[in-house]
């Protein structure tokens, strides 16, 4: 699992300064889309995975708690697959990356399930090439979208 989290609106959007210095604390860098954790903090899922590892889950109980604790508490989760399989799986288990990783921020922040939107986006928004594996790897994650309430 790739864990991607970026920022929506982060100047513009309310957010106060110790919302963004948690951000930062992260590992969060500003980016054309807000604010994305970097390559080195990804999180990777498994070829036809949807599980989190244990390390995953304390990675994002921790992360979760800790912009929950400056009072980000609303969010997006899009899960995206590689481009092996049909539509139709893939789309079902990019969703299901998509809920793992919301029940284990729900459980790790507080923050009411409801206020995490999952979207399951399958293999229609890569990041890297399909054509090897590491890029295959890296398209296998998860993006969070912080938003304001």
């Amino acid at each position: 699992m790739a864990l991607i989290l970026t920022c929506a609106g982060c100047q513009s959007g309310g957010f106060t300064r110790a919302q963004v210095a948690a951000l930062q604390q992260e590992g969060f860098s500003q980016n054309s889309e807000g604010w994305g954790l970097g390559l080195p903090n990804r999180i990777l899922f498994g070829i036809n995975e949807s599980d989190l590892t244990a390390a995953s889950k304390q990675r994002i109980a921790s992360t979760a708690s800790l912009l929950a604790a400056t009072g980000i508490t609303h969010l997006r989760i899009d899960g995206h697959t590689d481009n092996y399989g049909e539509a139709g799986y893939n789309q079902q288990l990019s969703l299901k990356r998509a809920n793992a990783v919301a029940q284990q921020w729900a459980a790790g922040s507080g923050v009411p399930r409801a206020n995490i939107v999952t979207r399951g986006l399958g293999m229609r928004v890569p990041v890297a090439s399909n054509s090897t594996s590491q890029g295959r790897a890296q398209n296998r994650r998860v993006a969070i979208v912080i938003t304001a309430p």
